[in-house]
């Protein structure tokens, strides 16, 4: 049976992020048929995928190589979430429906219980949850998709730090969450903004002597987003 190349393209992605595969290091088509027992086919096309991503890049004489991304790269990616993130919970607080409120207070219950008993991991999981399923709840398959895929690059390019205050930041997401239901799209938009300025302060480039620096350096760390 033919595996698909939307598989091989996902356990590629989640490689790079999770940092098996290097920034800068070769990818060859034959090497990666055999680690992930599959034929040549499908991972060109993955890898062709990859790059239109931006997660690979095609290098003469090299062929198919992980991505360098510049710190200034790394800081839009910041900012377009930013952007991306309160236009989705407006649109969420008109198009919901009503299990995407089951679901999103669902996780707002599990959150501020994790929280408070100050459970960190369980609180990665649920936390990219919540912003997956209010994304999904805009009705925009488009929308939905350019957040997935600014999910994984910022995971690769970026460590985040724990909430000083897990239990506030979970009240944010109640708070969110309330403002959707009541399809006040106005208060949704604001406050997904103002939540996800908090969070992009909590990022850190991974790894930066990895990072190529862009010819207009950016020092995310002290940038505000």
């Amino acid at each position: 049976m033919r595996i698909p190349a939307h598989s091989v393209c996902t356990a590629i992605r989640d490689d790079i992020v999770s940092g098996v595969f290097d920034r800068g290091s070769r990818l060859a088509e034959e090497q990666l048929a055999r680690r992930y027992g599959v034929s040549r086919v499908p991972v060109r096309e993955a890898l062709r995928t990859l790059e239109s991503e931006g997660f690979v890049t095609t290098r003469r004489h090299a062929g198919a190589c992980v991505a360098e991304p510049t710190e200034q790269e790394a800081a839009d990616l910041l900012e377009i979430r930013m952007l991306l993130e309160p236009l989705g919970a407006a649109r969420a607080a008109q198009r919901r429906t009503e299990a995407h409120l089951k679901v999103l207070r669902g996780l707002v219950r599990l959150g501020q219980e994790r929280a408070r008993r100050g459970q960190g991991e369980d609180l990665r999981s649920l936390g990219a949850w919540f912003h997956e399923t209010l994304a999904q709840a805009s009705g925009s398959p488009g929308l939905t998709a350019l957040l997935t895929q600014l999910r994984h690059k910022i995971a690769w390019m970026y460590a985040v730090e724990q909430p000083a205050h897990p239990v506030e930041s979970w009240a944010e997401h109640g708070a969110i969450v309330d403002a959707v239901a009541r399809g006040d799209g106005e208060r949704a938009r604001a406050l997904t903004a103002l939540h996800a300025e908090r969070a992009a302060a909590a990022h850190r480039l991974r790894r930066q002597e990895r990072v190529r620096t862009s010819q207009h350096a950016v020092h995310t760390a002290s940038v505000r987003h």
